[in-house]
């Protein structure tokens, strides 16, 4: 008679969340199709292995998933790092480590949201564009790299001077990290979103990319049309006034 235990939900529960994740995982890098493949090729093996039981093709079956999960492993070497990354600092465990620690996570301070706040308004007045990059518990050092270290407390005198439409550091994006400008003239990662409006240029698709690659916080001031707005988790919040911005910016999640 067939038992069914704890440990087998467990079991049930385990698979369902690896599927889970390995099915955002493709979504997020556009290989659902892939997805979808690797799942139809992996019930006719079951089927064919185990149910028919056909034994030469099961073979030649076996062979090819086997060959196929490092041909996997080598195509999405950069999602699988992305995911690990993820699953790493993820903010629930950072938490629980941190308990564990003695370590108390640190409360926003408003004294470094502030200026961020008011340099994005005085930019938006004149329209000089910018894109600030907040990070959080994914560390953005492969962006960091790209630019020129600044390594600076946050001030607004500083952070419009570096986006001034004359300084050799106002096409790239600004890096904060740990309540410090850290870099700025930074590269990151455009996203080629269909969905993404038409109207809404490189800096917000720039801005797209990394919160859809980290939980970074994007801040993106349009040099066309002065809107503020902010990218947050592949999700865009648009044309922001000043008191949207300080609590986009002041969000614990």
């Amino acid at each position: 008679m067939f038992a069914f235990s704890i440990k087998d939900l467990i079991d049930i529960l385990l698979v369902a969340y690896l599927l889970y994740q390995t099915y955002r995982l493709m979504k997020d890098s556009g290989s659902i199709n892939i997805f979808t493949g690797i799942l139809i090729l992996l019930g006719i093996w079951v089927i064919v292995s185990q149910v028919v039981e056909m034994r030469l093709v099961g073979a030649i079956l076996d062979k090819l998933i086997s060959v196929g999960a490092l041909a996997l492993i080598v195509l999405f070497q950069d999602d699988i790092r992305k995911f690990l990354v993820q699953l790493g600092s993820h903010k629930k465990l950072g938490s629980f480590f941190r308990y564990l620690s003695g370590n108390r996570h640190e409360k926003t301070d408003r004294s470094a949201i502030m200026p961020i706040v008011m340099a994005c308004l005085s930019m938006s007045k004149g329209k000089v564009g910018a894109l600030i990059v907040i990070e959080k518990s994914m560390p953005l050092n492969d962006i960091i790299r790209t630019g020129d270290i600044i390594d600076a407390n946050v001030n607004q005198r500083l952070i419009e001077n570096i986006f001034f439409k004359n300084s050799p550091l106002h096409d790239g994006a600004m890096v904060i990290r740990n309540k410090r400008i850290e870099a700025a003239g930074c590269i990151l990662p455009v996203s080629h979103d269909m969905d993404i409006p038409k109207e809404l240029g490189l800096r917000h698709r720039a801005a797209m990319g990394i919160s859809q690659e980290t939980d970074a916080m994007a801040v993106i001031v349009s040099e066309e049309t002065g809107g503020i707005s902010v990218a947050y988790k592949g999700q865009f919040h648009l044309q922001l006034n000043a008191e949207e911005l300080e609590r986009m910016l002041t969000k614990a999640d």
